[in-house]
Order: C-alpha cells, then sequence, then structure tokens
C-alpha cells in the first residue's frame, strides 16, 4: 500500500514537498468529493486567480485542458469585467469533468512557486493534511452538531428572533438616500478585504482615517496578495495548517466607519439563514453601547441572565443546557471602543459559573481569559484605538479590515449607481487623488457617491466645478439632505447648532454614540426628537437604534461628526473657535486633523454658498481667526524649518519636512492661492529624510509647492517614494532646481 501511493507521488515530475503531497491528495478525492471541496473553496480560488489569470490559462493550454480559443474566451472575458471575469471563469471551469478541475486545482499549486501567496499556501495545506478529515469539517461547518430535539427547538427560536433583527437592519436607510437598503445582503454586500494580521500602535498620533488610507496605498504598492493573507468573513474561526484546534479567540480591528459592524451583522445574517458557522448551535449578540445601558440599572447580574436581558426569548431552563456545551457556542461582542470600561486582565477574581453574580465587564473578561465557559468562542469588534487593553497571550487570532481596495471599490460604485452613471463618477474620483484616497472607507464611499449622485444629475452648467476637497463633498452632501427636509423645518440653523455642537462635544471626547436620556437632552435635542424635521434629518445623518429603554445615535461617519462640529463654530456666534485651535497642540493622537480640514475648508465662502443660502450667513469672524491662524502657523513652520537647515550639525537625521507638510494639508482644503504664495513665500527648501510619502502627501504636496513656487531645492534623502508617489510629484519636482 505504502509502496503504491509512492510509486503515484514519483509520477509528478518536477513537483516536490507540499505541491506533491497536495497532488496526491487532490487525485485522492471522488468526483462528489472533489466538487465539494472545490466549491467550499471558490471564493479563495477566484481571489488568488486573480492575481495572474494569464499564467493559469496558459498552464491549461498547455496541459491540454483548454484550446487556445478558450483560454482567449476567459481571458476577454476577465479584461470587461475584471474580478467578475475571473469568478465566471473559475464557475465555469469547476463545473466540468473531474480531470478538468484536477487540472485546474494542479495548475494552482505550480503558481505557489512563482506567486508564493499566503493563500495559496493556505488551501494547499489544508487539503494536503485534511483528506477526509476535511470532507468532515466543511460538512460539519455546515449542517452543525446534531441537536437534541428539545434544543433544536431552541435555536430555532432563536434564530427566528435574529432573523427578525436582520431583516430591521436590511430595511435601514443608508447615509443620504431614504432608498439605500431595499436590496438584501446577497446583492448589497460587498466583501470587505480583511487580512490575517493586526500591528498594534501605542501613542497614535495621527488621525486613525489618514493612517489606514495610508497603509492601503502602501499594501497596494507592495501587492497585498503576496505578503497578506486575506481571510473572508466565514473564516473567521477556520483552524489554520498546523494547528490542532480552531481560534477561540477572534478580534478584528478597523477604523471608524470600516465595516466591522455590517461584518457582524452579515455574519448573523448568515448563520440565521444556515449559510455559515452551522457548527455553532448558538450565536449570542452583544453590543458594547448596550451593554453601558445595562450596567446603568444593574451593574451586577449572572451570565444567564445578561443573555435573556437581551434575549427575552431564551428566558428558558434549556439555556442552562446549552451553556454545559461551550464548544458550540460563540459570544459576540461589538464596537469596545464604545465601552465606557477598560477590560482588566491583571483582576485576580474572575467569574467562573455562568449563574454566579460579577460585575458585567469581570463576566466579559472571564469570558476572554476561558474561566468562564471553558472552550466557548469569543469575536470582538473594535477600533485600534481601544486595543491597548486587551491581553494579546489570550488572543488567538487577530484580524483586521481594510475595507476596499480598487476593484471592490468600482464594484461598490457599480451597485450604488446600478447605471452608467456609476462608470461616470469612478471614473472622476479616480483622477481625484484626495477623494480616491479615502474611497477604501465603504461609509465613506458611501458619502462621496451620494454627493456625487446628485452633482451628476444636475444641469450642465452646475457640473463646470466638480468637488476637489473632502470640504467640498460634504457641502455638497449635507446640503442635498437640508434641502431634502428644508419646509419640514422651523429653525434650521438652530437645530444645526445644536447638532454641531454635540458633534463637537463628541469630537473633544472621542464619544460616537449618543444616547436619548443623556446627551441628546444636554443638547436641546430630546425635545426635537419627534419632529418632522428632526426625524428626517436624524434618518439622513443620524443611525438610531433602540437599546432596551433609550434610544442611541450615532453619525453615520465619524467625518460626518467632525464635519458637522466644523460647522457649528461658523454657525454659532458664542462657539469659540480661537480656544479650540489653541489648545491643537495639546491634542497628540490626531483626533483634531479631519476637523481642522474642514475648518479650513469652510473658509471658502463661495464653495460654501450653498450651504449659506440654507442656514444663513455663516460667522466672517469665525473664517478670518482660522485663516489668520493657519497663516501665522505655516510661516512659523518655514521658520523653524529653516533654523534646522541652517544648523551645521544635526545629532539625528529626522525629517523636518513633515510638520510643514501636515500644514500643507489644511492649505489645501482652501484652495486659497493666494492665502499658499504669501504663506510659503520664504520657502525655498524642503528636505524629507527617513521618511515614507503617500500618493496622498504627493498629491497635496505638488498642489502646493505649484501654487507656492517659491522652493527651488528638495531633499529626498533616504525617503520612500512609491511609481504612483513619483507620478504624482513630478511636476513639482520638475519645477526644482535642485534635487536630490
Amino acid at each position: 500500500m505504502i509502496s503504491r501511493r509512492r510509486r503515484k507521488e514519483e509520477e509528478l515530475p518536477g513537483l516536490s514537498g507540499l505541491i506533491r503531497k497536495f497532488c496526491f491528495s487532490i487525485r485522492g478525492f471522488s468526483e462528489d468529493d472533489l466538487r465539494t471541496i472545490s466549491k467550499y473553496y471558490q471564493p479563495y480560488l477566484t481571489y488568488v486567480i486573480e492575481y495572474d489569470l494569464t499564467s493559469i490559462l496558459q498552464n491549461l493550454v498547455t496541459k491540454r485542458i483548454l484550446t487556445n480559443e478558450e483560454a482567449k474566451s476567459y481571458k476577454d472575458r476577465e479584461d470587461a469585467e475584471g474580478a467578475e471575469g475571473v469568478a465566471w471563469f473559475v464557475s465555469d471551469v469547476l463545473g466540468k469533468s473531474r480531470d478538468v478541475v484536477i487540472k485546474l486545482w494542479e495548475a494552482l499549486a505550480e503558481e505557489i512557486v512563482r506567486f508564493p501567496s499566503p493563500n495559496i499556501n493556505t488551501i494547499l495545506e489544508e487539503v494536503a493534511e485534511g483528506g477526509s478529515d476535511l470532507l468532515k469539517k466543511i460538512h460539519y461547518n455546515h449542517h452543525g452538531p446534531e441537536l437534541e430535539r428539545r434544543i433544536k427547538e431552541l435555536q430555532d427560536k432563536h434564530k427566528a428572533a435574529l432573523d427578525s433583527y436582520t431583516r430591521a437592519l436590511e430595511e435601514q436607510p443608508g447615509p443620504g438616500d431614504p432608498h439605500s437598503r431595499e436590496v438584501s445582503f446577497e446583492s448589497q454586500y460587498t466583501e470587505l478585504m480583511i487580512i490575517n494580521q493586526y500591528t498594534r500602535t501605542r501613542g497614535e498620533t495621527h488621525h486613525e482615517l489618514l493612517e489606514t488610507g495610508k497603509k492601503h496605498a502602501e499594501l497596494l504598492e507592495s501587492r497585498t496578495q503576496e505578503k497578506c493573507e486575506r481571510i473572508w468573513i466565514n473564516q473567521l474561526f477556520r483552524r489554520s495548517p498546523g494547528s490542532d484546534e480552531p481560534p477561540r479567540i477572534v478580534v478584528v480591528s478597523g477604523v471608524a466607519g470600516i465595516g466591522k459592524t455590517t461584518m457582524v451583522q452579515k455574519f448573523m445574517f448568515d448563520w440565521v439563514r444556515d449559510l455559515h458557522y452551522q457548527r455553532f448551535a448558538f450565536v449570542f449578540l452583544f453590543k458594547f453601547r448596550e451593554l453601558n445601558l445595562i450596567e446603568v440599572e444593574e451593574a451586577t447580574m449572572p451570565l444567564t441572565r445578561l443573555i435573556v436581558k437581551l434575549n427575552k426569548h431564551l428566558n428558558d431552563p434549556r439555556l442552562r443546557e446549552i451553556l454545559k456545551r461551550p464548544e458550540s457556542v460563540l459570544f459576540v461582542f461589538d464596537g469596545l471602543d464604545e465601552y465606557k470600561h477598560r477590560l482588566d486582565f491583571t483582576q485576580k477574581r474572575l467569574c467562573s459559573n455562568p449563574e454566579d453574580v460579577f460585575p458585567i465587564p469581570v463576566i466579559v473578561t472571564s469570558l476572554i481569559t476561558q474561566t468562564l465557559l471553558k472552550g466557548c468562542s469569543v469575536l470582538i469588534t473594535s477600533r485600534p484605538t481601544a486595543l491597548e487593553p486587551l491581553d494579546t497571550d489570550r488572543v488567538d487570532r487577530y484580524a483586521e479590515i481594510l475595507g476596499f481596495f480598487p476593484g471592490q471599490r468600482k464594484r461598490y460604485f457599480m451597485k450604488f449607481f446600478d447605471s452608467p452613471l456609476g462608470t461616470k463618477a469612478f471614473e472622476y474620483v479616480e483622477q481625484n487623488d484626495i477623494i480616491y484616497t479615502m474611497c477604501y472607507n465603504p461609509s465613506y464611499c458611501w458619502i462621496i457617491c451620494s454627493a456625487l449622485r446628485s452633482h451628476f444629475t444636475a444641469e450642465e452648467w452646475k457640473q463646470r466645478h466638480t468637488p476637489k476637497t473632502i470640504t467640498e463633498l460634504f457641502v455638497i452632501f449635507i446640503t442635498n439632505i437640508l434641502t431634502n427636509h428644508k419646509r419640514e423645518a422651523d429653525d434650521t440653523r438652530g437645530t444645526l447648532v445644536k447638532i454641531g455642537k454635540m458633534a463637537y462635544h463628541g469630537v473633544k471626547n472621542r464619544t460616537l454614540v449618543f444616547y436619548d436620556k443623556f446627551e441628546m437632552s444636554t443638547f436641546g435635542l430630546a425635545s426635537l426628537l419627534s419632529s418632522p424635521f428632526l426625524s428626517g434629518f436624524m434618518r439622513e445623518i443620524l443611525q438610531r437604534e433602540s437599546c432596551l429603554e433609550h434610544t442611541t445615535y450615532t453619525f453615520f461617519h465619524l467625518t460626518v461628526q467632525e464635519f458637522l462640529a466644523a460647522c457649528y463654530f461658523f454657525l454659532d456666534p458664542s462657539a469659540d473657535v480661537s480656544e479650540m485651535l489653541g489648545n491643537l497642540d495639546s491634542c497628540t493622537d490626531g483626533s483634531f486633523e479631519i476637523l481642522t480640514r474642514f475648518l479650513a475648508g469652510l473658509c471658502r465662502f463661495p464653495m460654501t454658498e450653498p450651504l449659506q443660502s440654507i442656514l444663513g450667513q455663516f460667522e466672517t469672524q469665525t473664517g478670518h481667526k482660522v485663516l489668520w491662524w493657519l497663516k501665522e502657523r505655516t510661516e512659523q513652520a518655514v521658520k523653524d524649518l529653516q533654523d534646522l537647515q541652517g544648523q551645521q550639525a544635526r545629532q539625528n537625521k529626522k525629517d523636518t519636512g513633515t510638520e510643514l507638510l501636515h500644514i500643507f494639508q489644511w492649505l489645501y482644503e482652501t484652495q486659497n492661492a493666494i492665502l499658499i504664495k504669501d504663506s510659503i513665500r520664504e520657502l525655498t527648501k524642503l528636505e524629507f529624510i527617513n521618511t515614507t510619502l503617500s500618493p496622498l502627501d504627493c498629491a497635496v504636496l505638488e498642489y502646493v509647492l505649484s501654487q507656492g513656487g517659491a522652493v527651488k531645492e528638495i531633499h529626498l534623502s533616504r525617503t520612500c517614494l512609491t511609481k504612483e508617489c513619483m507620478n504624482r510629484l513630478s511636476p513639482a519636482l520638475h519645477r526644482c532646481h535642485t534635487l536630490r
């Protein structure tokens, strides 16, 4: 038996190690089992084949599986449809004979020599190691454990309750578009890019949205498919090759608006409809914002009561039986960054019995440390800024949501517009470096699409000036919403002042969730909750969600909150923008960065005319103060740079242009050529040493330098510049006398 297997392996010349073992394993499956495995891996096959379909087609032609004409047909379809064309190719080939399917798998295995993708490695190892166990795992994941009839009845009851929850989510309107979710998750959901790694940062000094945008650009340039292992939502608890057990504690990180909660909704949607994760007999969803409210009424309780508190239908003796099989139970905790407590992993007294009474933070910590219900699974989502307290030794898998990559961005635009207008809008966005970079974020993408739809459907004369800055985009976005609800409002400006003041309070105190009986009352909005204007406005700007006896509100995106916070200073005479700008240097985590860009952009009064026509004239003093502050800040940064450059011996070779580049981002938002030229008139030399410039940085740098024209010398010593960076920066470099 052993010698026969060796002889078969030796019949595969040129293949060694993992590839040989994989090819032997794939040939051993029956046709039905091969199709089961192929269907299971189909999305992953599509992803890795996207890297180079041409090479796969050539391989299949060489093996005489495809003719040249068939290969050309597949390639033409990819050229026309992109990723959808590759998906069609994979689906079509997997529907052919067993021999053709095996040859596709083998062609993919041979690609690993030229394209060492972590995703290919994972697939090959799972198939090579799995054998019949792989089929059992696939079956278990699809069908789950056998349950007693009485437990199955309770599971059906639980799924029915969650089904109502997921359907209610589907019916919620999106920002700026009351009809945005008239389609289901199956047709509307665009798969996010999630990578199987997370680099924790401490003491971050830049706005998280901008940092992720830079990371995106770097990953694109370094060919992400070669270096990062992509994972899909239904892979989060999948066992890694070589591991005996699947991960129990999984943390998914991502910046505001990147799609963490949407991912959880899709997760629940798939589990309720028996599509994925049936290995979990019960999934319990908790939102940290809900835990905040529960603790106001009842600070301590047992786990069983906490579950029933949010799942009334589980007030049943059978719940205790369910918890006796923790390996088939999953706890989902969404939004750690919204929790008012820090999870303390240093405390010695933890909970070990689901019937024992403990503070809720202790119960959560006990589940993560497996002190409570050892063997259960836990999924936590959070913004990166809230992950520092987590005990890394307790987490089995960190995953990071990167949002949309270029192909996904384009698919999103096509789904949003569902017309040729989608192509027109996306082509415009591709040409705008600033706006395109931010399209990695799904919520931001939605705002851009909403603004551009009204722009591109307006009369031709209104399209002469397309928005260039994020401030211009948000002016269009908010103007559209106010226009739709203008007749319903008694005091539009007064209402916007209150909402803007609350938004600024949130930015200042890092608050994303606002409660009806707390913040909404404090800022005078509680009495307006039932008014037609505010209810309409909230549907399009704020997400409303019922939690127990409370209602919570969150802005559709952090940048919407930041924009309205900036508007507050231009609408309320009592708002002191000088104090805010004076305290800017004390903010070291970058949380005011985009708010400050909006302040600079709103100073350009011709651009804000649509808003002023509805809200009334902006406070001109605010604009004067912001522009004067910006001019002084720029001139001081130029002077500091010159003083540093004048020193003959510098102890460290740090990048002296970083602070100025930071200010250039604000100057760009003003689109004020006179201000820019006047502010940097003394700047003749720029240095970027030992740093990395993103394409976004280079686009801003080129624009500002093109307005100033005084810079004659640029030093880029040991500075990382990608090809895309060079393309965007080249006009500025050509105008310089000296380039190092």
